[in-house]
């Protein structure tokens, strides 16, 4: 189809989509090409519409050229589509390590450091927790994918180091200043023993659909993951491609609006403290479990994405986020009554 004389309009796949995260990276990475005029990603079909003009190049030197861009995210872009590999021998692994986690959250319930079983009380060693294995998955490697990109266009004038503090610094300072606001704004609702089952009703559902996700053995699962509105998250990921002293701050604290349904959900439980020293806090113990690897990424090539064994990886996460759902799931009816109350640890 032809558009503006040379301009041409073509469809392919894209392999290593899993959320909406990926829509952002896949399609800011593509229009920066010389030849595309526009992209738009399919997070349901896994399919890019190309919008531009590559002369007389055939469809399999188009997609060697939109590949080239997209390779280190984690992404490749095809012709036909690739059929999805669910990988069950994985969870051979997977499965005792999630069960070795399982044994470790307990222990540490029993000592008090973190609490799983009490929705109404989640201590921030539970966040932090949370955050570390957010920092796994695949949604968290967007941001590992923009600070990479940030990385890249200072590296050209010499920066390394600085601009990568500087991320690590506004992204932890913003995480707790912009949960203490919403702890505040929690604060102006009364949250009788309805309203705080509701919300832990949905931070449990936001986490299975998470953790499911992950498990990478039900496609079907990506449409259900809930984000911001994308044009919020665009502005957000739009921030790596400036070239400013101050970029790498505003990047950290754009951070905060990304379409991560870890980042969400810990959103939404903020929004349950009423408070803006508890909710600052819960929001900087996640941004302190995502910043060992978010760092490994930064000063590394480090990716998980590219790891011979990502499935190990993010099945295991999957499988200790469904076990952080259902915990929340369950004791959620006992918060109202529904169930007597089943952990005792």
């Amino acid at each position: 189809m032809d558009r503006n004389g040379s301009q041409k309009t073509h469809t392919f796949h894209i392999h290593g989509m899993h959320c909406n995260a990926c829509i952002l990276m896949t399609e800011s990475e593509l229009k920066d090409l010389p030849n595309v005029t526009s992209a738009k990603s399919s997070l349901k079909n896994h399919s890019v519409e190309i919008v531009g003009d590559f002369g007389n190049k055939t469809p399999e030197q188009i997609v060697e050229e939109l590949t080239i861009p997209l390779k280190s995210h984690g992404y490749t872009v095809s012709i036909e589509k690739q059929q999805h590999v669910a990988k069950w021998s994985d969870f051979k692994v997977a499965l005792p390590i999630a069960v070795g986690f399982a044994v470790l959250f307990i222990i540490l319930q029993k000592l008090g450091i973190v609490n799983l079983v009490n929705s109404e009380n989640i201590t921030y060693g539970t966040v932090f927790m949370i955050g570390i294995i957010a920092s796994l998955s695949t949604c968290m490697a967007v941001v590992g994918g923009l600070v990479l990109s940030m990385s890249a266009t200072f590296a050209k004038e010499g920066e390394r180091v600085r601009p990568q503090l500087m991320f690590h610094i506004g992204r932890i300072v913003s995480f707790f200043i912009l949960g203490g606001v919403i702890g505040m704004i929690g604060s102006a609702f009364t949250l009788n023993t309805s309203a705080t089952f509701i919300l832990s009703l949905i931070i449990g559902i936001v986490m299975l659909i998470l953790g499911i996700n992950l498990l990478g053995v039900f496609p079907w699962a990506k449409k259900l993951q809930p984000s911001i509105p994308k044009f919020i998250a665009k502005h957000a990921h739009g921030v790596s491609k400036l070239n400013h002293s101050v970029t790498p701050l505003l990047l950290g604290v754009a951070t905060f609006f990304l379409p991560c349904g870890f980042t969400q959900s810990m959103q939404i439980f903020t929004l349950s403290t009423g408070n803006f020293l508890q909710g600052g806090l819960t929001m900087l113990s996640f941004a302190l479990g995502t910043l060992p690897v978010l760092a490994l990424v930064s000063f590394s090539s480090f990716s998980i994405k590219d790891s011979s064994k990502k499935g190990i990886f993010f099945k295991s996460a999957g499988l200790i986020v469904i076990m952080f759902a259902l915990f929340n799931l369950l004791n959620s009816l006992v918060v109202i009554g529904f169930l007597p109350p089943i952990f005792n640890f």
